[in-house]
């Protein structure tokens, strides 16, 4: 039977202009802290007299709060007194749309500047659920280092965004968590893991918000919610350890180009106690983004689903076209060369092997109320040895190699659907999983099927909005991929696309 789950449809009243998380039933009595994490962050905005009009430009990270001139937060290990008694505020006021400022390249201190953080992230005195009901409140010890990297640079944690159990699905409606919905249509879902971070920036709430990208969970809110995703090459944003044999990294969701670049020089730096770490990038990804794009550039295409059998939807193929005639105005080459992907077979393969692993190192305080899906990877992962495990890690590694060589090869980017379909409704994924937990996994292939590609691979990729669809209004987003260690390229290209094809009007009704 499927669980009744809390419903906190976005809903409108006269203080709180977008609240995503209005639980319908009595919760159990919990502490501010506790209710903040793996929960959305209620904004109120206010007005004060003389205030600039809401608008101007939008996506810029500065002067985002009523009082931006204050102190800058410190490490974030010090974001609480000795044990961990303050509590972090469940309203932050003042928070506008517009605004001028960008974060510059690794500043000692940007003054207050708001950010949200993804359910998964440690923070030092916060909860780490993983968006399960089945993990314990016990708050962690230390920050994650992708967290004190943004503390450091003097940014504002708002509090901890919705994400789906284990990050293992593109939805969050779970029973720890309710449901997750889509500013611009709240019957669909926002996309996922990263579910909550999506609605959040889509709906006003922050100007960006953390997030991370195992299979696609980057780009996929970021195509869901009209956003800006990129996901890093492999290795590039390092965190306390390396997630899922190097298939996951970290991220933002922005509403543009400039404030992902410059996000991007907070979280880019060498990290000699990681276990892999390229030095700290020389220039600056903001000062790159701002060189002119080469002209004949090679210009990939794919828009056929890399897995037999997934249909794409027409909206999507229509975004890619009106990407690729804006590209071949501006001088760059398109070629018909293929991108030498494996049978469908030997791709799923390898990439489940290691996907199905993703919540191993998580500590549960009652397994029993994981959830049905997540209960059947992980039997699936138990019933492979170490030896197979190893085999089917070496073989992913093979793998990626084949499909980075041909890229190479044909290619200067790639550009794709960011999803294979638009944003589904909400409890689309249930379809059969009565009978199948995993069925949850293929319905949402749909939404995965263009961007986990890349995580393999390890290759930088971007989710840009450069669509809506007529029939619904809803964003539609494109994927561009380039070559490993290529953000500055990806990041000209964006720009350009940004200024050919400008998103930044656009808001959803929610907002």
């Amino acid at each position: 039977m499927t669980p009744k789950l809390r419903d906190i449809r976005p809903r409108r009243d006269v203080r709180c202009v977008t609240t995503l998380t209005a639980p319908a039933r009595p919760v159990p009595e919990r502490s501010t802290r506790d209710a903040l994490a793996d929960r959305p962050v209620h904004t109120r905005r206010r007005t004060r007299r003389g205030n600039p009009p809401e608008g101007g430009e939008p996506g810029r990270v500065g002067r985002l709060l009523s009082r931006a001139d204050g102190p800058a937060r410190p490490p974030a290990e010090r974001l609480l007194p000795p044990g961990g008694r303050r509590r972090p505020q469940s309203r932050v006021h003042g928070c506008r749309r517009g605004g001028a400022g960008r974060v510059r390249r690794r500043p000692p201190a940007v003054p207050r500047r708001p950010t949200a953080r993804q359910g998964p992230c440690r923070i030092a005195g916060w909860p780490t659920t993983h968006g399960s009901a089945g993990s314990g409140q016990t708050p962690a010890e230390a920050s994650d280092p992708v967290v004190r990297r943004f503390v450091d640079a003097g940014f504002v944690l708002l509090g901890k965004t919705t994400t789906s159990e284990f990050g293992s699905l593109p939805f969050t409606e779970s029973d720890a968590l309710g449901i997750s919905r889509n500013p611009w249509d709240p019957d669909r879902t926002p996309g996922g893991s990263s579910s909550g971070a999506g609605a959040a920036v889509a709906a006003g709430m922050a100007p960006i918000a953390h997030a991370e990208d195992g299979g696609g969970s980057i780009r996929i809110p970021a195509s869901c919610n009209g956003l800006v995703g990129l996901k890093p090459t492999r290795g590039l944003v390092t965190n306390a350890v390396v997630e899922v044999e190097g298939l996951g990294t970290g991220g933002v969701l922005t509403r543009s180009v400039a404030d992902t670049a410059a996000v991007l020089d907070v979280l880019a730096r060498h990290d000699p106690a990681a276990w892999w770490s390229p030095p700290t990038p020389r220039a600056s990804f903001a000062a790159a983004m701002q060189t002119d794009l080469p002209t004949g550039l090679r210009i990939g295409v794919l828009t056929d689903s890399p897995i037999d059998g997934i249909r794409v939807h027409p909206a999507c193929v229509e975004a890619v076209d009106v990407t690729l005639r804006t590209l071949e105005s501006a001088g760059q080459h398109i070629v018909d060369t293929p991108l030498p992907l494996p049978p469908t077979d030997e791709l799923v393969t390898a990439f489940t092997t290691l996907w199905n692993v993703g919540g191993a190192g998580i500590t549960l305080a009652d397994p029993d109320r994981v959830e049905p899906h997540n209960r059947a990877l992980r039997k699936a992962a138990r019933a492979i040895d170490s030896w197979a495990y190893a085999e089917g890690l070496r073989k992913t590694q093979q793998l990626s190699r084949r499909i980075v060589e041909g890229f190479l090869a044909g290619f200067d980017l790639l550009v794709t659907p960011a999803m294979a379909c638009l944003p589904p409704l909400v409890g689309a994924w249930r379809t059969g999983i009565e009978d199948d937990p995993l069925r949850a996994l293929l319905n949402s292939y749909p939404m995965g099927v263009f961007t986990s590609v890349f995580n393999v691979t390890g290759q930088p990729a971007i989710s840009l909005p450069v669509h809506h669809d007529e029939a619904t209004g809803l964003p539609v987003g494109i994927q561009i991929v380039a070559a490993p260690w290529r953000e500055d390229l990806l990041l000209q290209v964006s720009r350009t696309l940004e200024r050919a094809l400008p998103w930044a009007g656009r808001r959803p009704t929610v907002s």
